[in-house]
This record gives C-alpha cells, sequence and structure tokens, in this order.
C-alpha cells in the first residue's frame, strides 16, 4: 500500500510538473505534450492524484503520522523530480523497475 501510495504522489508531481512554463521539458512520450498543452485538466488530475496519495497514507497509517510521511515523501519526490528531469536522468524504465523492486521488497518482508 506504501507503494501505491509513492507511485501515486510520483505521478500526480509529475503530472503538475509539466504543467509549468518555466520547467525544462522534454517530450519523449506523447502524454507530455497533452499535458504541456492542457495545463488545467492536467492541475486537476494531478491535485485528485495528490489527495488521493494522502488518503491512502492516512488509511495505511494514522493521521499525524501519514500526515508526516506523505509531506517527507512530497518533497523527497518533488525534488528529485525537479532536480533529474533537467538532467534527463529520468525514464519510464528506470521508475517502472524501481517501483517494482520496492513492491516486490514491501510484500516480501510485510
Amino acid at each position: 500500500m506504501i507503494t501505491i501510495a509513492t507511485l501515486i504522489v510520483f505521478l500526480a508531481f509529475y503530472t503538475l510538473y509539466y504543467t509549468s512554463k518555466r520547467a525544462a521539458l522534454s517530450y519523449d512520450l506523447g502524454f507530455e505534450k497533452w499535458m504541456q498543452k492542457n495545463p488545467k485538466p492536467t492541475k486537476i488530475t494531478g491535485l485528485l492524484l495528490l489527495l488521493l496519495a494522502y488518503v491512502l497514507w492516512l488509511f495505511t497509517q494514522s493521521l499525524c503520522c501519514g500526515t508526516l510521511m506523505f509531506f517527507i515523501q512530497l518533497m523527497a519526490i518533488g525534488s528529485l523530480i525537479i532536480i533529474l528531469m533537467p538532467l534527463k536522468k529520468v525514464s519510464s524504465k528506470i521508475i517502472l523497475l524501481l517501483f517494482v523492486i520496492t513492491a516486490l521488497l514491501e510484500f516480501y518482508y510485510n
């Protein structure tokens, strides 16, 4: 459940990152162009994904711990996206591999 919330936070911040007008964006995938051209639905989608991730954190943890973990995760993932996206160090294959390994470790140790 924590891995799913992490994936949703990543997707939410990624969609909100692509609505920025000042960011150096690359259009490797087709939906990235769509996100840049349609900022209003993309912002709504990103905010709804953030809300969904926060609710998942609240269900898996208590109110205070879930809130704290959500904001720590949001800051960490947001910082990594802002730093690594202009350098083109984030690819969809690496992110998918990272989340699969994390999910397997979570299910194995849980």
